[in-house]
């Protein structure tokens, strides 16, 4: 399977792994297909995310795409980080192929979960 090099680097050095004990958004999914869990937990200070923390058990994909999506909604406005779309995190990790499209959805869907439960 071929991989970009975002991908790559996002596998080999994922950032903001780990959990957040103070959570204030805290979700977990696993994908029914493939079986990859991701869980990600979301700390929020005057209505922008400050922290964020992913971690996964998954295929190369899942793994890179919470790096990737994590990195991308940190710091960012609840607004902003509640409108990104899986076609945005597709293009920062440099494409994904149909096989490995299911990651995409999985780090989405557990976002927009967490995401829910804030004001």
């Amino acid at each position: 399977m071929s991989y970009s090099a975002k991908v790559l680097e996002h596998f080999e050095n994922p950032r903001n792994v780990g959990e957040l004990a103070d959570a204030d958004g805290d979700a977990r999914l696993e994908h029914p297909v493939c079986g990859d869990i991701m869980r990600i937990m979301i700390k929020v200070t005057d209505g922008r995310i400050e922290q964020i923390r992913f971690k996964s058990r998954g295929c190369v994909a899942s793994i890179a795409a919470g790096s990737c999506l994590t990195e991308m909604v940190l710091g960012k406005p609840l607004g902003e980080a509640r409108s990104f779309t899986r076609e945005h995190l597709v293009e920062a990790m440099g494409g994904l192929t149909n096989a490995s499209m299911h990651a995409s959805h999985l780090a989405m869907d557990v976002l927009a979960r967490a995401l829910r439960q804030l004001p």
